[in-house]
């Protein structure tokens, strides 16, 4: 099947035609020459620089090896060279710019103070976040921290063609031709990871992700494929086997607060469609679910999980993109949309740093968007487990996002007490009603099960049930949700209620005038007398064992009068 090619970019004739057209090594940048002109453009087509040398035609232009410089073959005879300078960095309250090939400027737009920094050799990449720059020339790695630019911490590099640099709050990663490098910001390595048909050469910032215990690369040979590596070890993750999407991947963004075991990593695939999954699996399946479709750029948050996104024709923000783990239906509640009219023809987001993401437009122009800062603290007040801050918070916005985003935090750090209030909040009186039964049930692991039924874990309820010997609970479990054969089959298994769920399926099928026609439910029905009276006993004594087990339990393992966020 031949390649399929989407237009992205189409300029305005030129005044002569164009002899020459060279891409930079990391594909970022691309050159182009013409009748005494030299143009310098991104690789979303727009123009950084555009030169006009009196040399006639640029036949060919080479760049060289590290990015930073370019011959160009010209039609009078002459080369010419040209270096890449001019490059700039945003952070917060600081602006650094490289005004030459060695030096660079740093100006904080709090107080206007100007500092300058000077190097040994030309400076090939840069990065600015987390409270540090990175700078990499052809020889060393420089380290500085916003705090302090008179002494940086240096060390010298096996390869000077380092071409992408990322950074997350405790480390930052180097990849150059010879492979991945992670280094602390005191200048310590801690990883080179390995995976099988490793090339560095072709991984750009869409395609590699890192976080603070995690990084994500895309395989080169299967598009489907993504490597997971612990951070610090640079191992594979759990079991070694990669993370396989069904379309190919795009881009790929993990997520950067939160403890390891909840860390997630948006997938962006070659639909356009966004998903979101669990990085670390635990031995379950892993689930790959879809948030969003026709995004074409993602970005989350510096400091807290919010993810935000272009899609389609709006600037969308999901405030807390857990949700579809939690509670599907309220995911669209948790989202904030905006007409991105604004931002012209397929902008791309380049970072979201506090409250404010900054988007460049087609044209190369940057426009900065501010976001609302209380789902932020909604997030601090939750992480902080400061629950009575976070009602007060919600009561004081009176937004129905803030709520929606409450009722999902509270759900999946089992604060039922917290929930009821947030759906209560929002008109979701059958989710209060289900809540009020959980908060009724007579043990922990009970409410545990019913929580993780509320959030659509079936598996996860009957198993939990199972493991704590409640048999007959795991049964009704089943018959609720109408699953006869596994009810029967667990019923078989354990040997107790065979008469209960004969006799719930028969009530089924005769209040819907049906008859029996399961081979399994026929066979069991010859041998086994189904009657009601005795099966109400059964239950209630049931219930009776589960009560008194759950006082034993309390009364065995209480160790002070604080309850637990299930009982709260």
């Amino acid at each position: 099947m031949g390649q399929l090619w989407t237009l992205l970019y189409s300029a305005q004739a030129h005044d002569y035609p164009i002899t020459s057209v060279a891409w930079a090594p990391d594909g970022q940048l691309f050159a182009v020459g013409s009748f005494n002109t030299l143009r310098l453009c991104d690789k979303t087509g727009w123009s950084y620089a555009l030169e006009k040398p009196n040399t006639g035609s640029v036949f060919n232009i080479a760049w060289s090896v590290d990015g930073t410089q370019i011959a160009g073959a010209c039609g009078n005879g002459h080369v010419i060279f040209a270096h890449i300078i001019e490059q700039r960095w945003e952070w917060k309250n600081f602006e650094i710019t490289l005004t030459k090939r060695r030096s660079m400027q740093v100006r904080n737009v709090l107080n206007d103070a100007l500092d300058v920094l000077e190097f040994r050799d030309r400076v090939i990449k840069a990065s600015l976040s987390h409270g540090h720059l990175v700078v990499v020339t052809s020889l060393q790695c420089y380290v500085y921290s916003t705090k302090n630019w008179n002494t940086p911490l240096v060390f010298d590099l096996k390869e000077g063609t380092v071409s992408l640099i990322l950074q997350a709050e405790r480390h930052f990663l180097l990849l150059d031709g010879a492979g991945i490098y992670l280094y602390l910001y005191e200048g310590r390595l801690i990883s080179s990871p390995k995976f099988p048909g490793m090339r560095t050469d072709i991984l750009s910032s869409q395609t590699v992700s890192l976080s603070n215990d995690t990084i994500a690369v895309r395989d080169k040979a299967d598009d489907k494929v993504i490597y997971l590596i612990d951070a610090l070890s640079g191992k594979p993750l759990g079991d070694g086997k990669p993370l396989v999407h069904k379309g190919e991947v795009l881009e790929i963004a993990l997520d950067q607060f939160g403890s390891p075991n909840e860390r997630k990593i948006a997938i962006i695939d070659k639909n356009r469609d966004l998903y979101i999954t669990s990085v670390r699996r635990f031995g379950k399946e892993q689930k790959i679910i879809k948030i969003g479709t026709m995004v074409h750029s993602i970005a989350w948050n510096d400091k807290i999980n919010i993810l935000c996104g272009m899609q389609n024709m709006y600037f969308v923000v999901w405030y807390y993109p857990n949700t579809i783990y939690v509670d599907k239906e309220l995911l669209s509640k948790t989202v904030y949309e905006k007409d991105a009219s604004e931002f012209g023809k397929s902008p791309q987001i380049v970072n979201y740093v506090g409250n404010q993401v900054t988007v460049r437009r087609a044209d190369g122009s940057l426009i900065y968007t501010s976001i609302s800062p209380y789902p932020a603290i909604l997030h601090e007040y939750v992480s902080a487990s400061r629950w009575d801050d976070a009602v007060r918070l919600c009561r004081f916005v009176k937004e129905q996002t803030m709520w929606s985003c409450l009722a999902a935090m509270a759900i999946a750090h089992k604060d039922l007490m917290t929930a009821e209030v947030a759906y209560a909040a929002i008109g979701e009186i059958d989710k209060v009603q289900y809540i009020n039964l959980i908060k009724d049930l007579p043990s922990k692991d009970s409410r545990m099960a019913h929580l993780q039924l509320f959030t659509g874990n079936v598996q996860d309820a009957e198993g939990t049930l199972l493991q704590a010997g409640l048999i007959y609970q795991a049964i009704q479990v089943n018959i609720n949700l109408y699953n006869w054969d596994r009810a029967l089959e667990l019923a078989v298994k354990y040997k107790t209620h065979v008469d209960t769920v004969l006799a719930y399926r028969k009530k089924y099928l005769e209040d819907f005038h049906k008859e029996e026609s399961n081979k399994r439910f026929l066979q069991y029905a010859e041998g086994v007398e189904v009657n009601w009276e005795k099966i109400q006993a059964k239950i209630e004594m049931e219930i009776a064992k589960e009560r008194e087990r759950a006082a034993t339990v309390t009364t065995v393992g209480q160790t002070g009068s604080r309850s637990t966020p299930l009982n709260r």
